[in-house]
């Protein structure tokens, strides 16, 4: 067992490598069926975000994970456009490539509140845009607090940082049933130190996932022929 907790470790840090250099497409052809998957799992464990995934019930084969990963290459250009917007690629629960969009809640909120500033609506309308031109990707939206006040405080408030983000955006058009899940997360999944305020500010942030929906996976699969 432990021979093979380090093999799959080993696997998985090669495949971070490639994932440093090539595009979705192809970091996405390198994800099916079988080691692949368990992979993509692994690293998506890794990265914190195995929460995020259609429940398809099954491995994605090879020729699916590299359309997918093409059509998510460009949901990323896309998302890379939008202003105060941190975006980067990342694997879903399934191993397949999506789409992570960061924005700091020093740009959403004031200190302590949940209502959003007039100059985040600006980025928010245009990431509208985005997602309403991409309805074949599920959305999640995450909200995060640093450490310091209380539960208390932190967890309401993560929450209705989340909801204010989702309700934004449902008011530029975007469907209500292309956003699966909105959960505040307070303080429980810092990435940053949260001893120093540098570290703080990017502890308080609002992520929203870009996934493979069960349509664009079954979609994939008949396209490949899988």
């Amino acid at each position: 067992m432990k021979k093979m907790k380090i093999a799959t470790l080993a696997l998985a840090a090669s495949l971070v490598m490639v994932n440093l250099s090539c595009s979705n497409t192809a970091k996405g052809a390198g994800i099916g069926a079988g080691a692949g998957a368990l992979v993509g799992a692994v690293i998506g464990k890794m990265a914190g975000n195995t929460a995020v995934g259609a429940a398809i019930g099954a491995t994605v084969g090879t020729g699916t994970g590299a359309l997918i990963g093409k059509h998510m290459d460009n949901v990323k250009k896309k998302a890379q456009a939008v202003e105060n917007a941190q975006v980067e690629g990342v694997k879903d629960a399934n191993g397949l490539d999506a789409v992570k969009v960061t924005f700091d809640s020093g740009i959403l909120f004031a200190t302590n509140k949940s209502d959003l500033n007039a100059s985040a609506k600006t980025s928010l309308t245009n990431f509208a845009g985005v997602l309403k031109s991409n309805t074949d990707c599920d959305v999640a939206i995450f909200g995060h607090t640093d450490s310091t006040g209380s539960d208390a405080i932190n967890n309401p408030l993560s929450l209705k940082r989340a909801q204010s983000v989702q309700n934004f955006l449902a008011s530029q058009g975007v469907s209500a049933s292309q956003i699966k899940t909105v959960e505040g997360k307070g303080s429980t999944e810092p990435v940053a130190d949260n001893s120093t305020k540098a570290g703080q500010a990017q502890n308080r942030r609002v992520e929203v996932y870009l996934y493979a929906s069960e349509k664009m996976i079954q979609q994939a699969k008949k396209q490949a022929g899988e």
